[in-house]
């Protein structure tokens, strides 16, 4: 486990590279450095956030599933909507600027798929990662 942010730790259980993926090779993929995304590949990551972690305002260049495996969370978007998840709640992310936000009293833990994904688009701007 590494910590993200204070409150916060995170474990990267398996990337990959390309599409479609390889799965020949022996190696550990899940000790490959990589950032919150992988550019044309996949990040497998476990997430455990504490209650008052600290924010993270951020937007991906990604496609994300999300599995809430323990505890509750808020998923906070920047329109000011905030979806209050529990475990066995799943959440699909399509680049979206976003916060995770225990604002209970027990650590949540997340299991994510990251995709990667072309940038968003609105307006004719595209809309840059960031966070």
């Amino acid at each position: 486990m590494r910590s993200a942010r204070p409150g916060a730790q995170a474990c990267v259980i398996w990337t990959s590279e390309g599409f479609p993926v390889d799965n020949t090779g022996t190696a550990d993929e899940g000790l490959r450095e990589t950032g919150t995304t992988h550019e044309n590949g996949t990040v497998f990551r476990i997430l455990e956030l504490q209650p008052g972690n600290t924010p993270r305002v951020h937007r991906t260049d990604s496609l994300d599933y999300a599995v809430i495996m323990k505890g509750e969370i808020d998923m906070e978007l920047e329109t000011g909507d905030v979806t209050h998840l529990k475990a066995g709640d799943v959440i699909v992310q399509r680049g979206t600027v976003h916060n995770w936000v225990n604002r209970g009293t027990e650590p949540c833990v997340i299991a994510f798929v990251l995709i990667a994904a072309k940038p968003v688009e609105a307006g004719g701007k595209v809309l840059q990662a960031f966070g």
